[in-house]
């Protein structure tokens, strides 16, 4: 066991890659050492080795002379980790392979030190040519997915999720965005104003969100471009019942809030264990208007038979547009996932249909870019229920598709969809 004062970043990475890679848990359950000096590291080469996981893995296989027994894989993804740092970082190759050898001694497997070595030497003399092999580095079948779906775009999404999302913020309308800017500069913090989302800021680099000025007092949120708009589209009005489905952790639902404080917001989800995080953001935001409640959307048992007259339905889904922020999502999800997910959507939407008024709005929101999630599953609804009417989304962001409006992943945004429906009286 390692002091809590002497950890060694490269085995922590190792055991938090081990753990997506070999174990199928997903990175947001890894506990890193927060506070420690050494954890930023420990982060930043576990995620781009995940990030990189099918061009590393690739590469890595290509020299091996024989696959690595099943019981030993943990030497297989060390040997990920130390590619990674070789054709993907800027710590200089000797650190990099010296390091990366020395983690066998906290695996007490020093038999691999002289395979560990050969391997990640061989990498480095072929740097240059390894790194100017095209390579998606993308499971196969989401390649083929999204080449079919997007056959002049499918270039823009593989490079922007390889890349490191901006953090974005959601500043409260207590504060003005230029005031709130002058507070983050002072403690040495640049932030840039985009005009389609009036509460945005997209910070220069990644801070702790304690940082930030008066976080704890809800002077903002940690929310993407493209997930603001939801209330915005939405468009709440004071004294409007609304329900903000699949809510946690309450980004959406608090900007609903701040928008129309004086309506009146259901939290619904299924996760109780999630829904802890949107009581934290409540309390944050001292808000009084999100009611919490614990249930299916797809079911009616929570429901007390009061119908609404707006519904945020912020839809589970494959979390494809969203890579580039959790690139664990390119090792854990299947094809399978996505036909169980397009299942319960369209369940989903079918029972909230019927708790909307006459008159009423539901929006449809996903945080994927594929087609059978989005446009094709609200054709389908559209199709099938003579009552619903797509209103279309006039704002410049993202491309009009079929029906509702699509954003590729960019710099600026995640890769999202929305379908704005009213129910005809």
């Amino acid at each position: 066991m390692q002091s809590s004062n002497n950890i060694n970043p490269r085995a922590v990475a190792l055991d938090a890659i081990c753990s997506v890679v070999l174990r199928k848990e997903s990175l947001s359950n890894f506990s890193f050492q927060e506070g420690h000096p050494d954890t930023s590291l420990a982060k930043s080469l576990t995620y781009d080795t995940i990030r990189f996981y099918h061009q590393l893995n690739d590469i890595v296989t290509s020299i091996l002379i024989k696959p690595i027994e099943q019981k030993h894989l943990d030497i297989h993804c060390l040997l990920l980790l130390g590619a990674n740092q070789i054709l993907f970082s800027n710590i200089p190759s000797h650190a990099a392979i010296f390091e990366t050898v020395n983690v066998t001694n906290n695996l007490n497997k020093a038999w691999a030190k002289g395979l560990v070595n050969a391997v990640l030497r061989e990498i480095d003399r072929n740097k240059n040519s390894l790194l100017n092999e095209p390579h998606f580095s993308h499971p196969s079948w989401l390649v083929k997915k999204i080449k079919s779906y997007y056959p002049n775009n499918f270039e823009q999404i593989f490079s922007h999720n390889n890349l490191q999302a901006p953090m974005s913020i959601r500043v409260h309308p207590k504060y003005s965005i230029e005031s709130y800017q002058k507070s983050l500069k002072l403690i040495g913090i640049e932030s840039m104003k985009l005009n389609i989302a009036p509460q945005l800021l997209i910070l220069d680099r990644a801070v702790d969100v304690f940082k930030l000025p008066e976080f704890n007092n809800g002077s903002c949120y940690v929310q993407d471009a493209s997930a603001q708009l939801a209330g915005h589209i939405l468009n709440p009005k004071n004294g409007e019942l609304i329900l903000d489905a699949c809510a946690a952790p309450g980004g959406k639902a608090t900007h609903i809030s701040e928008l129309a404080p004086n309506s009146i917001i259901t939290a619904l989800d299924s996760d109780i264990y999630r829904l802890e995080k949107v009581k934290q953001n409540i309390k944050r935001y001292q808000t009084k208007s999100i009611n919490i409640l614990h249930g299916m959307a797809q079911k009616n048992d929570w429901w007390d038979g009061r119908c609404f007259d707006k519904i945020l339905l912020d839809a589970p889904c494959s979390a494809s547009g969203v890579i580039r922020r959790h690139p664990d999502i390119k090792l854990l999800r299947k094809p399978k996932d996505i036909t169980a997910m397009v299942s319960l959507q369209k369940e989903t939407l079918e029972n909230l249909w019927g708790l909307l008024k006459p008159g009423g709005v539901l929006l449809y929101a996903t945080c994927s870019v594929l087609k059978s999630e989005n446009e094709e599953q609200i054709n389908s609804f559209l199709d099938s229920h003579v009552d619903a009417t797509e209103e279309k989304i006039k704002i410049d962001w993202g491309i009009e598709v079929s029906v509702g409006r699509q954003q590729l992943p960019t710099h600026n945004f995640d890769g999202f969809y929305y379908a704005r429906l009213n129910k005809n009286t």
